[in-house]
């Protein structure tokens, strides 16, 4: 169903047509019944929606932001693509192996690992030959300063700098139409959503679902399960959606709803595994042999998992989280997740 011909709403089709894009992602992405989870939890009704398969390595929510960004790279002229993140980054693999397909160079800006190795999300930057530098926490130097040094090194190369997951307006465009491609795939199955839960990192995601929601469904709730507890997250996600309600040209959400955010569930840090994430991976894989990864799929499971028992949902409910992606972290700390 094309975004902006529901009768309630959504963003014009005009001003999706205005907007440069690539075509990175195998949409739409399958909505598919979880009914073995729901059972064992007592309800919601819940339905996944597998944005693990996107399409490119091990696919992932950052590719539907990346097609806009790189789009907007290309049409700039531009032809190396600076970002940044933590080492086991999602987004920074994925915008690798994007800018590999559309024959772009890519600089990746990364904080230095814990441990050695080339593995998980690391082994793809490498292969698919991004130039990957370490920054030391430590060291006084932010992942921005180092994105604008690379940015000045490559001698007659035209630099686009893409920050932290993607997280702006233009990006989270990407995830208003998401929004919309899970109401017309609800509506083909006679299902009307309660809410829409996902991991919330960096804002991009929920804050793209956000502004899709005040466009076209404003009734169905929208949760970002806070993964990384930054204080500026909230302000964060707020920024994305009201940036991406620019872009598109819709209603704008004045401000953040009291439960957009749910807390609780990082558990001793950012990019470490929890407890209560490892039992979520665990209770996905054994009911519905999906495979969730500890730093942000399996703790947003997590969250759902609570709120459920805390009696935030209940059977008469119908939930859709979003699979996000992020399976190669899994692997990288495979070791850690069985120690928690």
């Amino acid at each position: 169903m094309a975004f902006g011909s529901r009768k309630a709403g959504g963003p014009p089709t005009e001003a999706i047509g205005r907007l440069a894009r690539v075509p990175l992602c195998v949409l739409p992405t399958p909505l598919v019944e979880a009914q073995r989870l729901s059972e064992a939890l007592g309800g919601p009704r819940i339905l996944l929606k597998r944005d693990d398969l996107t399409g490119r390595s091990a696919g992932g929510n950052k590719l539907r932001k990346l097609e806009f960004l790189l789009a907007d790279a290309i049409e700039r002229g531009c032809d190396t693509v600076i970002t940044c993140g933590a080492a086991q980054s999602n987004h920074a693999a994925q915008t690798a192996v994007a800018c590999a397909n559309l024959g772009l160079d890519c600089v990746l800006v990364l904080w230095a690992p814990m441990r050695q190795g080339t593995v998980g999300n690391l082994l793809i930057d490498d292969l698919a030959g991004a130039k990957v530098v370490f920054v030391d926490k430590s060291s006084g130097t932010t992942r921005e300063q180092a994105m604008e040094a690379e940015a000045l090194r490559p001698a007659g190369r035209k630099p686009y700098i893409v920050g932290v997951g993607g997280s702006c307006g233009l990006g989270s465009v990407g995830y208003a139409l998401a929004f919309d491609e899970i109401l017309g795939q609800c509506e083909e199955l006679g299902i009307a959503p309660t809410a829409v839960v996902a991991a919330c990192g960096s804002g991009g995601t929920v804050g793209g679902l956000l502004a899709g929601a005040a466009a076209a469904a404003p009734g169905v709730r929208v949760v970002g399960i806070d993964v990384d507890a930054d204080p500026d997250l909230l302000g964060d996600t707020l920024r994305c959606a009201r940036e991406c309600a620019e872009v598109l040209g819709t209603p704008s959400p004045m401000e953040a709803p009291d439960d957009l955010l749910v807390q609780g569930y990082v558990g001793p840090g950012y990019g470490r595994p929890s407890r209560e994430g490892r039992e979520a991976i665990m209770l996905a894989l054994r009911t519905e042999g999906i495979v969730l990864d500890p730093i942000y799929t399996g703790k947003a499971m997590a969250g759902l998992i609570g709120m459920v028992r805390a009696g935030a949902f209940g059977p008469s409910d119908t939930v859709v989280f979003v699979h996000t992606g992020g399976l190669p972290g899994l692997f990288a700390i495979g070791e850690d997740l069985l120690a928690v």
